[in-house]
């Protein structure tokens, strides 16, 4: 019966999203109050800790925000700078189709941005892009959230795994079995090695077919003849691009570990892939496009338009320098995170804002503002000023339609990432309970027995979907997904690997994801038709993860 409440909060999020389509800034108070009602009347918790973990998740929504702004910005700056018209012509030049621009753009551009940086960055990123390419908002979203996927359990250089998956199993138990003491030991660290090489060889395998998912979702749901057959015209093309990023991302995973495969396969499937479009290898003889805007539904659109910057008089802009703001901003996230003495001081206490000890309940978080994407992107911007040449009257334009987009999704972000928190947050309490997801997750394992393997995934999905994480989803469920593996007799390797890839998987339907990814192009009130579009793919990536668990452990894979 616990667990059953305690999967409510999200059943109440899935009916109000997706089956009464209410907009996430009405349906998300509704939820915050129902989990902190359930919080002190069923839980028993703490009045004070319910506020403090809502004030918590208001400070975290605040960096979302922040990081999403910085997005904005950026394009409208290339907007209104001119260089919007340059890079759609580039693109056009590449391929007019929009199926061979989704997978370049956001299944291969867009993974490589992950590996540098996480945090949603992707879709803040790609999503505005398509947009500029002559996407339809709603479909330009759905593309960036579906390719939230493969690439995320080594995003942000290896953080699910390296700071999710290892925090996550740093407790007694893991450390009697393999006779270590601390997670530092070689022996713990070879342990978390052999996980990051089963994610990377179970991603490989299931993220081989995303690019066809973004091809059939845009014909099915966005197109003139609402067709899965014209998404499946592009399959040969689409398998090609994904085995040019699974290929190098497995080999990656299992001989360097977890912090590159989803920055170096991109790399190297990018120039391949593009190389391929332009010569016409494997793509559809007949091109691809969207009914013509005037039959666009009314919900597709948002306030970011694909408006050609010539209508504003504007002077075209080389290619070279309509791309140096992306490369600049790829360059700062890399070097952010791999250089240890930037990522030293961009992380240093000196400047990092902490909320401490809020209300006294010992709850904290902090925002290291210099290391947040958002920061980055501002930096960019302003950079682009003086590249572009800019005048100083677009700039104040461009900010002042950047401040404007970022109204419709503050309302639902201050209540959507409460909400995680005070779930997320509820073990501490007078009934003597399981934090909620703990409860959810135990109630699960008891019902699945020694067929878990098939449902491990969805743990870790729901996980993600709760907190907006990969990372916060291996942190909670690592080592409930290594006890379930000890008490079953399968190998905890591919147990906990499972989380991970249900981790990543769950990010197409986060909440917090959906309506950031939403607010970067000025979409309002679809969150729950989206969630309803990426519950397929997502449905298919733990699906497949379940089936490949239940081979591995069959086999007797793993240690």
């Amino acid at each position: 019966m616990h667990a059953f409440l305690a999967f409510t909060p999200i059943l109440v999020v899935f009916v109000l999203l997706v089956m009464m389509r209410w907009p996430a800034k009405h349906a998300m108070p509704v939820v915050w109050l129902y989990t902190g009602a359930m919080g002190i009347f069923l839980w028993g918790m703490d009045v004070t800790r319910v506020v403090a973990s809502s004030l918590q998740g208001v400070f975290i929504a605040a960096t979302i925000l922040y990081i999403v702004f910085g997005a904005i910005l950026m394009l409208n700056t290339l907007t209104f700078s001119g260089a919007v018209t340059t890079i759609r012509q580039g693109f056009m030049d590449i391929s007019p189709d929009r199926r061979i621009q989704a997978i370049i753009v956001a299944f291969l551009f867009g993974a490589f941005i992950e590996g540098a940086a996480g945090f949603g960055t992707p879709a803040a990123i790609a999503a505005p892009l398509l947009v500029v390419l002559g996407f339809p908002a709603i479909a330009a979203v759905l593309m960036a959230l579906i390719i939230q996927s493969t690439p995320v359990s080594f995003g942000a250089v290896g953080t699910p795994i390296l700071l999710g998956v290892r925090t996550g199993l740093d407790a007694a138990p893991v450390h009697a079995m393999l006779g270590t003491e601390k997670f530092t030991d070689p022996a713990f660290m070879a342990y978390l090695l052999k996980i990051a090489s089963n994610v990377a060889i179970f991603h490989g395998i299931i993220g081989t077919l995303i690019p066809t998912f973004l091809c059939i979702m845009l014909t099915r749901f966005f197109g003139q003849n609402k067709s899965w057959k014209e998404g499946l015209e592009a399959a040969p093309f689409a398998i090609f691009a994904g085995l040019c990023f699974t290929i190098p991302y497995m080999i990656v995973g299992v001989t360097l570990g977890p912090d590159f495969p989803s920055l170096i396969a991109p790399l190297f499937a990018l120039p391949v892939v593009i190389t391929a479009a332009k010569k016409g290898f494997l793509v559809p003889k007949r091109v691809w496009d969207f009914p013509p805007e005037s039959q666009w539904g009314s919900d597709w659109m948002g306030s970011l338009k694909a408006d050609s910057s010539e209508k504003n008089g504007k002077t075209k802009v080389s290619l070279l320098a309509a791309w140096v703001p992306y490369l600049i901003v790829a360059l700062l996230l890399v070097l952010s995170r791999t250089w240890a003495p930037l990522k030293a001081f961009l992380t240093s206490p000196a400047v990092t804002i902490n909320y401490s000890n809020i209300l006294g309940t010992g709850l904290s978080t902090n925002a290291q503002m210099l290391y947040l994407p958002g920061t980055i992107f501002i930096v960019t911007v302003a950079l682009t000023f003086f590249i572009q040449k800019m005048r100083s009257e677009d700039m104040v334009k461009a900010i002042g339609v950047s401040a404007k987009t970022m109204v419709g999704a503050s309302v639902a972000l201050g209540f959507a990432v409460p909400m995680v928190r005070i779930f997320i947050n509820s073990g501490v309490n007078e009934a003597g309970l399981a934090s909620m997801p703990l409860t959810l997750a135990n109630g699960v394992s008891a019902i699945a027995g020694t067929a878990w393997p098939a449902f491990a995934s969805i743990i870790g999905a729901l996980g993600a979907f709760i907190a907006g994480s990969n990372t916060v989803s291996n942190m909670m469920f690592s080592l409930f997904q290594f006890g379930v593996a000890d008490q079953i007799g399968a190998p905890a390797t591919i147990i906990v690997a499972l989380q991970a890839i249900g981790g990543a998987a769950g990010n197409m339907i986060c909440v917090h994801n959906v309506v950031a990814a939403c607010a970067t192009v000025g979409l309002v009130g679809v969150e729950g038709k989206l969630i309803k579009f990426a519950l397929i793919p997502m449905t298919y990536y733990v699906a497949f993860a379940g089936i490949l668990g239940l081979i591995a452990v069959s086999m007797g894979l793993g240690f």
